[in-house]
């Protein structure tokens, strides 16, 4: 498959508010291919065409950094309400609470894990956004200007992102294996409910009324093969991944229809 139908695909299984906030690749590569013709290069120089590249491209990068920076924000938010919402639950409902009910309790508890199931997928997601348009797109696209304009921007410019907002995800991976940990310890699950409880976090995974458990575990495949060393494995390439191995994750392998390998 083509660079540019797999990209579309990615940007399918993302959110739908998130659409328009991915790389606009295609654009981009039509003013290569105008550049790198010599009609485009006799009208209008070739220092005037990379200039343009380059204003494009840096408009991107500024949109990547505010998309990122508001999820990340908001990221932060919503994991301290959880961990609020989890103490307010135990002290009120929980066996020594003020209030001891566990038919509330559990009512309450259930919600909260349902959110929080919720909470990983979008974090999954938006590293997965880091890496689609760092790895997938803005490398992809400069080494194939480099290539078709005989020119050396590739190394410069990525050397500058790798200093930006958006491809600094290890807040969010922090969050991520915070929010597992939370799952682990709030909520063990025993063997004999373990597939009773994968089939409720299925029900409930629900995202501006989008299933999120098919986009999460597609982020998460993606990120794998993204990071995959290759032939053209290079300085600048992410290094290989290896999937989170928790409890979550794993109810997750257990009956996805997407094999996790």
């Amino acid at each position: 498959m083509k660079f540019g139908k797999r990209l579309k695909q990615q940007i399918e299984e993302s959110l739908p508010a998130w659409r328009d906030k991915f790389l606009s690749y295609k654009e981009l590569k039509k003013l290569v291919r105008q550049i790198s013709s010599a009609e485009s290069c006799v009208e209008y120089g070739k220092a005037d065409a990379e200039a343009e590249f380059v204003h494009l491209l840096n408009n991107e990068i500024d949109k990547f950094n505010v998309f990122f920076m508001e999820e990340e924000e908001d990221f932060i938010i919503r994991h301290k309400e959880l961990q609020q919402r989890i103490k307010r639950v135990i002290e009120t409902w929980g066996p020594n609470g003020t209030k001891p009910s566990e038919a509330e309790y559990k009512d309450e508890m259930a919600k909260i894990r349902k959110d929080i199931v919720n909470f990983h997928g979008e974090m999954v997601l938006l590293v997965n956004y880091s890496n689609i348009n760092y790895t997938g797109s803005l490398a992809k696209i400069l080494k194939k200007y480099d290539k078709r304009t005989g020119g050396l921007l590739r190394l410069p410019f990525i050397q500058k992102v790798l200093q930006q907002p958006f491809f600094i995800t290890d807040l969010v991976s922090k969050l991520v294996k915070e929010c597992e940990n939370i799952i682990d310890e709030v909520f063990p699950v025993e063997q004999e409910d373990e597939e009773e409880i994968v089939k409720e976090q299925r029900e409930a995974i629900t995202v501006a009324g989008k299933g999120i458990f098919r986009n999460t575990v597609a982020a998460l495949l993606s990120m794998q093969e993204i990071r995959r060393g290759s032939s053209t494995y290079g300085h600048f390439s992410l290094p290989p991944m290896d999937l989170p191995d928790s409890d979550l994750i794993h109810s997750f392998q257990l009956n996805s229809p997407i094999p996790i390998v």
